[in-house]
C-alpha cells in the first residue's frame, strides 16, 4: 500500500501508525480477496449429497467476503493508504496453498473451509488487537470482520459432527 501525498484531509495519525495499521488492513484485505477466491473454486468443486446448500451457502460466504474487502479497502483510503487489491498482490500476499483442481465431496469441502475461515480469522483478529494501539477506527472494521468471520465459522463447524464427519 502506497500512502497518499494529500495529508489536508486525513485523520490526525502519525505517520508511522498510519504505515502500520495500512499495513494491516493491506493484509486483511489480500486474505478477504482470497477467500473469496477460495469460496468460489469450492462452490465449482462440490461434489456429493450436500451440492446444493453448500453451493448457495458459499454464495452467500463470497458475497460477505467481498462486501467486507470493500469495507477493509475504504478504510485504508480514508486513513490515506491505497490499498491493493490486484492479483499479484493477493498472490504475493496470500499464504494459503492453492486448492487442486477437480471436484472435491461435501465432506472435503466443509472441512477445506472450517480451516481457511479460522485461519484467517485467527490472523484479523491478532491485527485487530494490535490495531488498538494504533488507530480504534482501523480496529473497529477489524472488529466488525472479525464478528461476521467467527459467525460464519460457527455456521461452517456446526455441520461436521464430533467424528469429522456429517
Amino acid at each position: 500500500m502506497a500512502s497518499t501525498a494529500i495529508s489536508t484531509h486525513l485523520p490526525p495519525i502519525a505517520a508511522p501508525a498510519r504505515d502500520e495499521a495500512g499495513k494491516a488492513l493491506q493484509a486483511t484485505l489480500v486474505e478477504l480477496i482470497d477467500l473469496g477466491l477460495l469460496g468460489k473454486q469450492l462452490h465449482w468443486s462440490i461434489v456429493g449429497h450436500l451440492f446444493m446448500p453448500l453451493h448457495l451457502q458459499l454464495d452467500e460466504l463470497v458475497d460477505s467476503w467481498r462486501e467486507l474487502s470493500d469495507t477493509v479497502a475504504e478504510r485504508a483510503v480514508a486513513i490515506g493508504v491505497w490499498p491493493d487489491g490486484q492479483a499479484a498482490a493477493v498472490a504475493a500476499g496470500g499464504g494459503a496453498a492453492a486448492l487442486d483442481p477437480g471436484a472435491i465431496d461435501d465432506v472435503g469441502v466443509v472441512r477445506e473451509l472450517e480451516g481457511r475461515l479460522a485461519n484467517v480469522t485467527e490472523h484479523i483478529r491478532t491485527r485487530m488487537d494490535r490495531l488498538g494501539e494504533l488507530d480504534l477506527a482501523s480496529q473497529d472494521v477489524l472488529i466488525e470482520t472479525v464478528r461476521e468471520l467467527e459467525k460464519q465459522l460457527w455456521m461452517v463447524r456446526a455441520q461436521l459432527t464430533e467424528d469429522g464427519g456429517h
